[in-house]
């Protein structure tokens, strides 16, 4: 199997599947010297992994990272930085039913078909479990460019969200279940969750993303530019369905007067429709994107599908799933970002 790792100069190869003994990954190009804050790659962990609240799935992971390489005495050696987290709540048999079936709109069908095998334990290696090790990875990156901030949040739930005119406190975003910055939008978000998973059913939603204190220069012209790379970051995440960066579609019903943003004497813009982006490098404003997450494949009621031969077949599934990943999604959001940036930071400074 082929696309397992991510990144040029900063790089992420991840190994393992969801009911396996363990994930990892290897991260290469991380320099040397930069101390490492073990709390915070926990802290992100934390925020992606499973049984945190009632509104994902119960699967019970403590996603304890083990760093096995590349680091001494919590400083990079410069070296690969080779990382484990331990698989201990696999569920198995939660999964026997679906051996010889596919389920609509997930992978089971696509990797049947080529690989001519699957495991189908969670979804085996096309499980969102992969995604902790992108979170550890891109927890070191955030502590390679400590001065860029980055900060996603859920923007909706289905056809529940943020509107134009609600306070937005980054201070709320971990003080709620869905990681919303309005306590209040926050509430009406994990109602329709919670009443979305009663009815064995999955929700979808839009995860907004802002990035600031960007320096200028992150990003290389024709098929290397940045929003390029952040886009392939974002829609490589599991159930991710649409990325759009600054005003995205918005800004086609836009006229060119409007939507340029034009200069102030410091070089700064008076508006910021670009995104932080023109002609695929950072121009130094805030980078901001949204990322639209589909409802989760895996529902608790009964849905016809078919089986490995083509019959017609019902089937419910089973075990321990999130009725909406969005919450989860965020510092895996981050973390993708995070990986883009120290890429393009490592790479403009060897350009330099």
């Amino acid at each position: 199997m082929a696309g397992n790792s991510f990144g040029k100069i900063f790089k992420l190869t991840t190994f393992g599947e969801s009911h396996g003994k363990a994930i990892g990954g290897i991260i290469e190009g991380c320099p040397a010297g930069i101390a490492i804050d073990f709390s915070k790659i926990q802290e992100d962990l934390d925020r992606r992994k499973p049984g945190q609240s009632r509104l994902v799935t119960q699967r019970k992971e403590d996603d304890k990272v083990e760093f096995l390489s590349g680091i001494f005495e919590g400083t990079t050696t410069g070296t690969p930085i080779g990382f484990l987290i331990k698989n201990t709540d696999q569920k198995s048999k939660d999964y026997s039913h679906i051996k010889e079936v596919y389920r609509p709109s997930h992978a089971d069908f696509t990797y049947d078909e080529k690989y001519k095998f699957r495991d189908y334990r969670g979804g085996g290696r096309s499980s969102a479990r992969e995604t902790a090790c992108r979170v550890v990875a891109g927890a070191v990156a955030k502590q390679v460019i400590p001065e860029i901030k980055i900060t996603a949040y859920t923007q909706s739930v289905g056809k529940v969200g943020l509107s134009s005119g609600d306070e937005i406190r980054f201070s709320e975003i971990e003080n709620n279940n869905v990681r919303c910055p309005n306590a209040v939008v926050a509430q009406q978000m994990e109602a329709h969750i919670l009443a979305t998973k009663k009815e064995g059913d999955s929700i979808g939603g839009v995860i907004f993303c802002h990035i600031t204190n960007v320096p200028t220069g992150l990003g290389e012209p024709v098929f290397d530019k940045l929003h390029a790379e952040l886009g392939k970051a974002m829609l490589s995440i599991n159930a991710v369905k649409g990325f759009e960066y600054g005003s995205g579609f918005e800004g086609t019903k836009m006229k060119g007067s409007k939507h340029n943003d034009l200069f102030n004497t410091d070089k700064t813009t008076q508006t910021n429709y670009s995104g932080g982006i023109q002609g695929g490098i950072s121009n130094g404003s805030e980078i901001y994107f949204r990322v639209a997450f589909k409802p989760v494949a895996t529902l608790m009621k009964s849905q016809q599908t078919i089986d490995k031969k083509g019959n017609k077949v019902e089937m419910m599934g089973k075990g321990r799933h999130d009725a909406c990943v969005v919450p989860r999604a965020v510092p895996i959001v981050e973390a993708m970002a995070a990986l883009v940036l120290a890429d393009y930071y490592l790479l403009q400074k060897i350009n330099q």
